[in-house]
């Protein structure tokens, strides 16, 4: 992988280089202080990956993000700051990572290595991709999985997704989120790895998900069509769903039972 860092604080500059050549075998080709330093930078060169600290001169690094974000082949956008208080804008930017100054060493450490992990998944052929990824569970129906083959893979934002928590932004395989619900004007989301509430509405979550694993089973509620286990018939012809390690259960509302038989064949 192909780095660059843009920082201006030459000592945060070194100790990331620093941090990245110790953990990883990224290499960073060059290390930039000026916003408008990397847009040049970028119309001659391509990197897989921008460190980016956001305070930065001419052009900050939102804003420099948000030209990024324009180009047909975008780089991995990990935010390098002192100020906790870009985290959200950062979600919506769908940047990798968030990481906090001053910068701790097994929390760069991790990212790096998610970081090349999702990079060697992104890149892997699409056949690789399918099959590591999208293999039908042994106990499901098999729509399931015939649903899951069925997925468009050549693009690594179908497979995954940033979720909020705190400052933090946890990058996450689709595949391991169960379900969503809408609360208010939030939307929590329910992970093998815990709950999450993002800031957004919830046909704005779903629309960010791979549209034919996950379901829009109620006006509050989206499915993930890979994680039912049991399907059991509810009053007025519905059903509620029951989620694999989840106690929880989701309501498919009436209006969507036509569509939900269809997708599950029954």
């Amino acid at each position: 992988m192909r780095a660059l860092i843009v920082e201006d604080e030459i000592l945060a500059s070194e100790e990331l280089n620093y941090l990245i050549q110790e953990h990883s075998q990224i290499e960073v080709v060059d290390r930039l202080e000026d916003g408008l330093d990397v847009l040049k930078f970028l119309q001659e060169q391509e990197v897989d990956v921008i460190f980016l600290d956001i305070n930065i001169p001419s052009l900050d690094g939102m804003m420099l993000a948000h030209h990024i974000g324009k180009f047909a082949t975008k780089p991995y956008i990990v935010f390098t700051t002192a100020y906790k208080e870009h985290a959200a804008e950062a979600f919506e930017l769908e940047a990798f990572d968030y990481i906090l100054k001053p910068y701790d060493e097994k929390r760069i450490a991790a990212m790096l290595h998610k970081l090349e992990l999702a990079f060697k998944r992104d890149h892997a052929p699409v056949e690789q991709r399918v099959d590591d990824g999208l293999a039908p569970l042994a106990d499901g129906p098999s729509v399931q999985g015939e649903l899951l083959r069925e997925r468009d893979t050549n693009s690594h934002t179908d497979r995954r997704i940033n979720l909020l928590r705190n400052d933090n932004i946890i990058v996450t395989d689709t595949a391991d989120i169960y379900y969503a619900e809408a609360q208010e004007k939030v939307t929590k989301v329910y992970t093998k790895n815990g709950e999450f509430t993002m800031p957004v509405s919830i046909t704005d979550f779903h629309s960010r998900l791979p549209q034919d694993t996950f379901f829009r089973c109620h006006r509050s509620y989206v499915v993930n069509l890979s994680q039912i286990r049991e399907i059991v018939p509810w009053f007025n012809n519905t059903y509620l769903l029951r989620l694999r390690d989840l106690e929880a259960e989701v309501p498919v509302s009436r209006g969507k039972v036509k569509e939900f038989r269809q997708l599950m064949r029954i």
